[in-house]
């Protein structure tokens, strides 16, 4: 197959018969550690992979946008007035529609612009393809239009395009991860504040590297359960009196706890307050270059989503499991829940090993083989040429 950005120059040619003005591109991420607690206002710490979207585009007159998606070899265009109005662009094109909504909301002059993307992130595994789109097309929007929107803002404004324009209610991480992230670097982002920290990942240098497999499962009730999940920690926010669950440290977890008065509650709580903790004590060691060390924080994260959280399903676990079995240092699930993919961190030269005995137990279980990929942190959203 060829490289994503020639099918993605390949495409606005053949759909507009002329060369783009230019090809943006940006990654998918696989968050490291921190779990559910972007939208509670604690801590995450993902990074960029080397698998992107990117959208070849260049300017057209009028408030006008006309894009071709190389997944469903769809051109779709829209104006002003449909953007103007959430839901009247549907499917793939609202994540598009969204960006140029949200500029517009937000006061910029948003050229009129012919797209046409293409994709090597997978869809529905967890590896936010949504916001690799979104904010692909966001940054080739602003460098045609000049727009004064500086990288540090760039990511809420890509977060309201989701949330409010296509309806999906995603925290802030995808998104930073996608526009800010930085070669061989982990991204410690405070979800509250927006502050960020290129954490150092050097898995060459240890000898390492993470392997992502695609667990194949298909999406249990991810939305509503997702939500539902949301709703719980918000609820407990308020009857704990704190503005957010980070607020709440684990030398006050016990208080907190024994004052709520269901125990699923105490168990969404109880994750989101040890998973902040993981995330400041993985920063910890990679800061000190110890990254052998985070295996075991990585482990317990998994299983805090497993007990407390409730987010995995069969096939999650079984990967994890096998993984550990097979010499990782450590593995979890990695994004939302209920299918998606796993992480596992693992000697350089063993990827292909612990990957073999994931699809051995896979296929011990009768599940549908998963699909894997081996990966290093790559930089965040750029213009290629």
């Amino acid at each position: 197959m060829t490289d994503v950005a020639d099918r993605a120059a390949a495409g606005f040619q053949r759909e507009y018969g002329a060369p783009p003005a230019g090809r943006w591109a940006a990654p998918g991420r696989v968050n490291l550690i921190g779990e559910h607690t972007d939208y509670n206002d604690g801590f995450v710490l993902p990074f960029a992979l080397p698998l992107r979207a990117v959208a070849a585009a260049d300017r057209q007159d009028g408030a006008r946008w006309t894009v071709w998606s190389e997944l469903s070899g769809e051109t779709i265009s829209f104006g002003a007035d449909d953007v103007d109005e959430p839901g009247r662009v549907t499917g793939w094109g609202a994540y598009v529609a969204g960006v140029v909504w949200a500029l517009r909301e937000a006061g910029h002059d948003v050229p009129g612009a012919r797209l046409a993307i293409a994709s090597d992130v997978p869809l529905g595994a967890g590896l936010s393809s949504s916001a690799a789109i979104e904010a692909a097309v966001l940054t080739a929007l602003v460098d045609l239009g000049g727009l004064d929107l500086p990288a540090a803002r760039q990511p809420r404004l890509a977060q309201r395009a989701e949330n409010a324009y296509v309806g999906a209610p995603t925290g802030i991480m995808d998104q930073s991860a996608a526009i800010r992230c930085r070669d061989g670097h982990a991204l410690f982002l405070d979800c509250r504040t927006e502050e960020v920290e290129h954490i150092p990942f050097d898995l060459n240098a240890a000898g390492l590297a993470v392997l992502v497999v695609d667990s194949r499962a298909p999406h249990r009730h991810a939305d509503g359960e997702y939500a539902a999940r949301r709703k719980s920690c918000e609820a407990a926010s308020e009857r704990l009196g704190v503005p957010a669950l980070r607020d709440i440290g684990v030398d006050q977890l016990d208080t907190a706890l024994a004052r709520l008065d269901d125990d699923e509650t105490r168990r969404r709580v109880r994750h989101v307050v040890t998973e902040d903790q993981r995330v400041l004590d993985t920063v910890a060691l990679l800061r000190a270059g110890r990254v052998r060390e985070i295996g075991p924080l990585l482990t317990a994260s998994h299983a805090s989503m497993r007990d407390d959280f409730e987010i995995t399903v069969p096939e999650i676990d079984t990967a994890v499991e096998a993984a550990l079995a097979a010499g990782a240092l450590g593995a979890r699930m990695t994004g939302g829940g209920f299918g998606g993919c796993v992480l596992a961190l693992v000697e350089a030269d063993a990827a292909d090993t612990v990957a073999d005995a994931v699809t051995a137990a896979y296929a011990e279980r009768g599940f549908q083989a998963p699909t894997h990929v081996t990966v290093l942190p790559a930089p965040g959203a750029t213009r290629l040429d």
